[in-house]
This record gives structure tokens, sequence and C-alpha cells, in this order.
């Protein structure tokens, strides 16, 4: 200790540690001065809504696999997840609207269809993984191709679009502002409130992290492993269940191609917020920063014609590469 004293070493593990947590909100405060630079019109009221509008959809979703990550697991399949959710509310609402007209009531009953597929989604994730003793990675991307599957199914090759009567009860659930706010970022911001506490302040959230950095010990610690593993699931199913609630409104449409490379972009969120790829490490306003980030580039390739829109992908794979060597070159 004292030769690392005498050499500096001390000082520079601290930078370190200082750049590393502080270092999503300053890559989020460059990208706004950017942003900024290269068209003014980035600081528009619209299109500030816009941002943070679309920022809550991975958002919501982000925050559900930060405790699946921390908990050592991976979810593949979030972006199917939320096309099967997303053309089951749409088939159920259409339906409904017949016997209960295309009010709130038919709106309703699409919101609990919502929630109930993303617990059983999350839940069927989770039992297979710890009751089936398959990694998260095999089973999640079994699903991933099962809910793609199906949904492509239900809508026959086609895309499945809600009626227009019920479309027009449910547009303010995406549109509608509250104080200015949209209410997609004010639902984010009561999810990420709550997340907060849970992974901070309940015996869940520690146990979540005991899990994920070290998954014998944990067992071993009087830990239920597997029921806390298989919750982390459900809670992700349950977030896309949320986001696929307010997504709806905004297309009124769900096909084959509805939330693809959603899990990207979560996943991206996850690990560019600081949350250990391995699991163990983990905060909430670090995903929900990792969120914005991914937004504002997808927003800044829009604004300019210096890089194809179309490469948004290949830029979030190249952060998602990037942040985990830059988590792996501090733990060496």
């Amino acid at each position: 200790m004292d030769l690392a004293k005498k050499l500096g070493l001390d000082d520079i593990e601290l930078n370190y540690g200082t750049v590393k947590t502080l270092g999503p909100f300053i890559a989020l405060v460059l990208l706004f001065i950017l942003a900024t630079a290269i068209n003014p019109a980035f600081l528009s009221a619209g299109n500030l809504r816009n941002v943070f509008a679309r920022t809550a959809f991975i958002g919501i979703i982000a925050v559900g696999s930060t405790f699946v990550i921390i908990a050592g697991g991976i979810d593949l399949s979030v972006g199917s997840m939320a096309a099967f959710i997303s053309g089951v509310m749409i088939i159920v609402m259409n339906a409904a609207a017949a016997n209960f007209g295309v009010g709130v009531t038919t709106v309703v009953i699409g919101i609990i269809t919502s929630l109930v597929l993303g617990f059983l989604a999350g839940a069927f994730n989770g039992l297979f993984i710890t009751k089936g003793g398959i990694e998260p990675f095999i089973v999640t991307l079994g699903t991933m191709g099962i809910f793609r599957s199906l949904v492509t199914y239900l809508a026959d090759g086609g895309t499945l679009s809600l009626d227009f009567g019920v479309r027009a009860t449910y547009r303010p659930v995406y549109y509608q502002l509250i104080l200015g706010i949209p209410v997609p970022v004010i639902v984010f911001g009561i999810i990420a409130i709550l997340s907060t506490i849970i992974l901070n302040k309940t015996s869940f959230g520690r146990y979540c992290l005991a899990i994920g950095s070290n998954y014998e010990v944990a067992k071993y610690s009087a830990i239920n492993v597997p029921k806390v593993r298989t919750i982390t699931f459900i809670l992700q199913g349950l977030c896309v269940a949320v986001a696929t609630i307010l997504y709806v409104p905004r297309l009124g449409a769900a096909s084959a191609s509805t939330g693809l490379m959603w899990e990207l972009e979560a996943i991206a969120a996850v690990i560019i917020g600081g949350t250990a790829l391995k699991g163990g490490a983990g905060r909430i306003w670090g995903t929900i920063v990792g969120a914005i980030i991914l937004t504002l580039i997808g927003n800044i390739l829009n604004l300019t014609d210096l890089v194809s829109p179309y490469l948004n992908g290949t830029v979030q794979g190249l952060i998602i590469i990037g942040a985990v060597m830059f988590q792996r070159s501090g733990s060496n």
C-alpha cells in the first residue's frame, strides 16, 4: 500500500473509478453539445419530447434487463416478446371492441392482457433457466425465435392493425402531455424510481447483486437463488409489457418487425450505464443515462447527413464492444 501511494497508483485507481462512474454522464453531456452544434433544431421542444419518449420504451425494458444482468443472466427475447405481446393485445382489443365498444373498457382489457402475457413470458424464461438448468443465453435465444414466429403466424406474415376507434381512445397514452411531459416519460420516471429503491433498499436487490457476484457463495448463503433469478425474468417480462402498453398507441399496429433489435438496445443501455455484463454490480440510474445516450445517437444520425441512420445498429454494436472492453480494462 505504501509503495502504491509512493507511485501514485492509488490515485490512478481512484481517478479510474471516478471516470467509470461519471463516464455515462460525461458522454451524455458531450452528445448534447454535439447534437446542438450539428443542428440547433435539436433543442426544440418537439424534438426533445420525441427523444425522451423514444427513450422511455427502451429505458423501461433496459431497467428490467438491469436486474437480469446484475443477477448473472441475459435476456435476448425482449424485442420478440414485445412484438408478440403487441400482436396479442391488438387481437384482444379488436375482439373486445365488438362486445364492449371502442371506449376505455376495451383499452383496459388490452392493458391487462399485456401485463399477464409479460408476467407469463418472463416466468416461462425464468423457470426454464432455473428449473431446467439451461443457460439464459440458450433459453432466451430460443424464446426470441418462438415469440417472433408466433406474431408472424398471428399476422399471417403481414400486419395486425388496431381498430381505428379503439386507437383514437388509446392514443393519449402515448401522445398526451402532463405538465408538458409525455406520458411515456412519466411512466419511465416512476419505474426508474421504484426500481432504484428495489435494487438499493431491499433484500431482493442485495440478493441479485450477491448472486451475480458469486453464484456458488450465494447458493450456500441461505439465498433462494432459483426464486430470485426467476423473479428477475418476471420483472423483465413486466417491463416489456409496460413498454408495449406505451408503444402500441404510437403506431396502432404490430408485425414481425415490431421490437426488432430492442434486445440489443436494452443490453447496450445497461452496459453503457456501468452494469457489469458478468453480473454482480450495476445501477439503475446508469441504465437510464445509457438509454438516453442510445436514443441521442439515433437522433443525431437523423439530424446529420454525415452518417446514414441505417448504421445505427452498427454504432450500437461498437458501443457495446467498447463498453465491455472498458469494463475489463478496469478490472485487470
